[in-house]
């Protein structure tokens, strides 16, 4: 496998004073950071479960310099309330658009990995009018079956700790020469595995496990930028060329990349994104 990153810089997990915060309707905090002008577009980053926003701390120089970035933690993760009980998607959908009226962001660009991309195609289905350009990263419309998260679900609540479910999600995310490496980035984001609220990862598993939006998201109008990783074993190529295939014309990028494309094609992910969501920049 080429990879253009094979060491990625640090991430800056060295920010915590950089976090805002707002309640939602049923009472959760959720923390979040703006980066960027005020007079540029807005552009809302969602990231994979068991991680935070500084998930995106390649990125931000670049979309910075571009648009008014908003990053977030879900709810159960970083540095937002943990409440008990599975999630959904619709509940993850409308925390975005209650951060966005809280913002007074009547309309934003959305770029989602992962998880980020369920709430981001969720948003597209539900709230079109709230959402500009879109894009899907390393995603799915569905990941069944059931039984393999009820699995997931119990035996994180059951773990002593977050050791064996922290080694599992790296070595789905990243490439072994990287993982072999265990440079900064692979301990930092080891860190925040370790430290992740095993309530709020039940919970997260619980809104992936029940989400299928394999038809409704032929409802989608929003121009659609689609990027899946070649090595993906997650949210295969095979997935992301679904949603591409069914979202009236959508575009598909792929990356030599395993799950975290944003982190072994930094630069390169950035600038298409860029590309796509601000034409004129090129």
């Amino acid at each position: 496998m080429t990879n253009s990153s094979a060491q990625p810089a640090t991430l800056n997990y060295d920010e915590p004073a950089a976090l805002s915060f707002f309640t939602t309707g049923d009472g959760v905090k959720v923390a979040y950071r703006i980066d960027g002008p005020e007079d540029r577009p807005a552009l809302i980053l969602s990231n994979s479960i068991a991680t935070d926003l500084h998930m995106w701390d390649l990125q931000i120089p670049t979309l910075a310099a571009h648009f008014r970035v908003i990053r977030y933690d879900y709810r159960g993760h970083g540095g937002s309330d943990v409440p008990a009980g599975a999630y959904s998607d619709g509940r993850l959908g409308r925390d975005v658009l209650e951060l966005m009226d809280w913002l007074g962001i009547e309309r934003a660009h959305f770029l989602g990995l992962s998880l980020g991309g369920w709430v981001g195609q969720w948003l597209a289905i539900h709230a079109p009018e709230r959402i500009d350009r879109l894009i899907l990263s390393n995603t799915s419309s569905y990941l069944g079956p059931a039984e393999n998260f009820d699995r997931s679900i119990a035996a994180t609540l059951a773990a002593a700790d977050m050791q064996e479910t922290a080694e599992t999600f790296l070595g789905n995310w990243f490439p072994k020469p990287i993982l072999a490496e265990n440079g900064p980035v692979v301990r930092q984001f080891r860190d925040v595995l370790l430290n992740t609220s095993r309530q709020g990862l039940a919970g997260l598993f619980a809104a992936v496990r029940d989400a299928d939006m394999r038809r409704t998201i032929t409802l989608i109008q929003s121009p659609t930028l689609v990027i899946a990783g070649e090595f993906d074993t997650v949210t295969s190529h095979a997935m992301g060329e679904a949603i591409a295939n069914t979202i009236p014309g959508a575009r598909l990028k792929t990356f030599r990349s395993v799950h975290f494309s944003n982190i072994e094609f930094a630069q390169e992910f950035g600038e298409e994104v860029v590309a796509f969501l601000d034409p004129q920049s090129i």
